[in-house]
């Protein structure tokens, strides 16, 4: 039996097996995908982590993990069915075989929020995206469309406008959510237009992305604008299911966890995108990972 099970293996799940590791304790951390890192392996550009202005995103997730291994971290490649609660330890049923540990971490993130409009599921991959710096580059010299008005959002907009020819950011609400750097970023590039007050109803195109049908959500005029490409980025839902029936959670399915990141099953420790708080940065679910493991490792000291 382990004396912590880490699931997950993103800034906040690496972060807490290299404090974890360094505490002594005898550790696992289990991720889904063959590569660690989460999702600023997508990340095209990191210019707000401490000291590493203008990072590329995929690097910097391989040198998180590059630090766990030089501690000798273990990994496991598993996917996580369900969690129990015995009491005394945590059992992990996985489709690798059953794990136990004294203490878990959830540390698996969060997922991209979908539109929900006819097309969407059909056409992704096919011009549906969720990730333009994964995607932008088949989009060269055409004409897409960003949906949202977050940073996220705004930051895919700025990026596509390098080698689009043009972008349409639409929003849902009268103005814009992002970081006011980002906005006037936005305002100087001439081939983004935003449209405000307008949503996605359907995405067009047989084999592949052919257009969209926008409305104007104070007129409820519709209209239909030719893209090659749709970028979604309309918010993420939290990797919670695996306790959302075991641990306390708000309406949204966040984690409820202090700083500390004690959730309210003892032995369960929530860090990173998954927590409920204010602010989901990567130096936050760093902050997160290292709590997450000192609260582990004094937890498996009782």
């Amino acid at each position: 039996m382990y004396d912590l099970i880490i699931i997950g293996s993103g800034p906040a799940g690496l972060s807490a097996a290299v404090y974890a590791r360094r505490a002594g304790l005898n550790l696992l951390v289990l991720e889904k995908n063959p590569m660690s890192g989460g999702q600023v392996l997508n990340t095209y550009e990191v210019d707000n982590y401490l000291g590493m202005p203008g990072m590329d995103g995929f690097d910097m997730g391989v040198k998180f993990r590059e630090h766990a291994d030089k501690l000798g971290v273990e990994f496991k490649e598993a996917q996580v069915l369900a969690l129990e609660d015995k009491g005394d330890r945590r059992v992990l049923h996985t489709d690798s075989g059953e794990m136990e540990s004294r203490a878990v971490i959830l540390a698996t993130g969060a997922v991209h929020a979908l539109l929900e409009v006819p097309g969407e599921e059909r056409l992704t991959g096919r011009g549906v995206s969720y990730c333009a710096t994964c995607d932008g580059a088949f989009f060269r010299g055409k004409t897409v469309a960003v949906a949202g008005g977050g940073d996220v959002a705004l930051e895919d907009a700025i990026y596509l406008a390098r080698t689009c020819e043009k972008v349409f950011l639409i929003h849902r609400r009268d103005e814009l959510r992002g970081a006011f750097i980002l906005q006037e970023e936005l305002k100087k590039l001439p081939n983004v237009e935003v449209l405000y007050s307008h949503v996605v109803e359907e995405i067009l195109g047989e084999d592949s992305v052919e257009g969209i049908r926008i409305k104007d959500r104070k007129t409820g005029e519709t209209a239909i604008l030719s893209v090659a490409g749709i970028f979604v980025a309309v918010g993420i839902r939290p990797g919670t299911e695996l306790v959302r029936e075991l641990a306390d959670c708000d309406e949204n399915g966040y984690v409820l966890a202090g700083e500390d990141c004690v959730t309210s099953v003892p032995g369960l420790f929530a860090a990173g995108d998954v927590r409920k708080k204010p602010l989901r940065q990567i130096s936050t679910a760093v902050s997160d990972g290292a709590n997450a493991a000192v609260s582990a490792g004094n937890f498996c000291k009782q």
